[in-house]
């Protein structure tokens, strides 16, 4: 993770697949095999599945929380309203706020912001993130 003197396997998992192709058995199967490997960079967006993809993970890294690390992302929409998208102080603070409620963690450990909205000051999106 460049200076940071954070370590990270060379492969990371993604977890798209959680909750929709890969039911909670064999999501759990997959990060199984994955710790068993050495992979300790996990995936994840707030829209994958509509956050099942969050729950899921969040219950399996319970018991090794301080080994792994999490990524997550938001910018596409989690509803209807028009707030409910894009890079807005508005939208990313609430995105992160529910991701941690779905991985019932403290802490997302890297946070993408995948595109820039154009209604958004990249200054504001950069701000709500820091």
């Amino acid at each position: 993770m460049g200076n940071t003197g954070v370590r990270v396997s060379r492969l990371g998992f993604g977890t798209m697949s959680f909750g929709g192709d890969a039911d909670e058995s064999t999501s759990a199967q997959l990060f199984a095999r994955c710790r068993d490997a050495g992979i300790n960079l996990f995936d994840c967006a707030n829209v994958y599945n509509q956050g099942r993809a969050e729950q899921i993970l969040g219950g399996l890294v319970k018991a090794c929380r301080d080994e792994v690390l999490i990524t997550s992302k938001a910018f596409f929409p989690t509803g209807p309203g028009e707030n409910a998208r894009g890079s807005s102080r508005f939208h990313l603070v609430r995105a992160v706020e529910a991701s941690l409620r779905r991985l019932d963690t403290d802490r997302i450990d890297v946070f993408f912001l995948p595109r820039f909205g154009g209604e958004s000051a990249l200054e504001e999106s950069l701000r709500a993130i820091e």
